[in-house]
């Protein structure tokens, strides 16, 4: 017994270095992160003398300044993109976990099949033209919210993800239990697929909400009215923008232009769009990260 828990434990020294070598680890990851910010509040000058540097030789607002001059418009955008992430996310995740059930039942005759269909859009895709020509043309989605919210409804791949979750996590035996009772398909799904799937369902949740919030192209290809522009879209623009006024030597050669462009944030205006972009999922990682642990772990240890 004594030997078996020497066996079991971590001697002080390896815990102090993995403790070390973790500590490195995280202070890696937290410090471009704090760079970022401390950028993103430095002025034009000091990232001009000193480079990217903890210690600016001058802190502003301008970047910050710049962004808030959009006003209603950032509030908009801001709406859009929480209603498109939360929306998309939870349908996106009820659609993909019913797909996921009914192609991993033995007993479906049609489930390798639709297995194979939903592998073959994964090899296999139309392109950005007849996605657009069909979406526009035919779907009459161009400048309204099913836009966003439609077309990146089901990945392939995230389906394939929660089959394997659930044929790794549930075993059959409790579905024929649940059958024998006069359990139906929508009864198993909801009441016993469901409450045992939370794990694979927050991991891919957090996968589906991340990638929706930084969708940027979507709105830029698709959307027109001011009030429908997400986020990540209105800030891309908005950059674009910047980069185009001070890179026009037209506008540069009056001096109303040269005063103009000189007022004109750069460096940090960037930095405090991607602060602006990221600061919600940072708010929302943590509601997600016991499931995502448990997702990543899920069917690692066989009995």
């Amino acid at each position: 017994m004594k030997k078996k828990k020497q066996l079991n434990q971590i001697s002080w020294t390896w815990n102090l270095a993995f403790i070390f070598i973790l500590g490195i680890v995280a202070l890696l990851t937290v410090l471009p992160l704090l760079l970022i910010v401390i950028i993103s509040f430095s002025s034009t000058n000091s990232i001009s003398q000193v480079g990217y540097n903890f210690f600016p030789v001058e802190w502003s607002f301008e970047g910050y300044y710049y962004t808030f001059k959009m006003g209603s418009q950032l509030v908009y955008s801001y709406l859009v993109t929480i209603a498109h992430s939360v929306l998309g996310t939870a349908l996106g995740l009820l659609i993909m976990a019913m797909y996921a059930y009914v192609i991993c039942q033995k007993r479906f005759w049609l489930g390798r099949r639709l297995t194979w269909f939903l592998f073959f859009t994964m090899l296999f895709g139309g392109g950005l033209v007849p996605s657009y020509i069909l979406n526009v043309r035919y779907y009459h989605l161009r400048d309204t919210f099913w836009i966003l919210l439609i077309p990146g409804l089901i990945s392939a791949y995230y389906v394939i993800i929660l089959r394997t979750f659930i044929k790794s996590s549930i075993p059959e035996a409790l579905f024929d239990s649940a059958r024998i009772d006069g359990a139906g398909h929508f009864t198993i799904f909801f009441r016993i697929v469901c409450p045992l799937f939370k794990a694979g369902l927050g991991t891919i949740g957090l996968f589906s909400f991340v990638g929706k919030w930084n969708d940027w192209f979507t709105g830029m290809l698709y959307i027109d009215n001011n009030k429908l522009v997400p986020l990540q879209t209105l800030l891309t623009k908005m950059q674009n923008n910047v980069d185009y006024l001070k890179s026009n030597s037209s506008v540069a050669a009056t001096p109303e232009g040269l005063a103009m462009l000189k007022s004109l944030p750069g460096t940090n205006l960037r930095m405090a769009c991607t602060v602006l972009a990221i600061v919600p999922i940072l708010f929302a990682y943590p509601f997600f990260q016991r499931y995502f642990v448990q997702g990543l772990t899920m069917g690692s240890i066989k009995e």
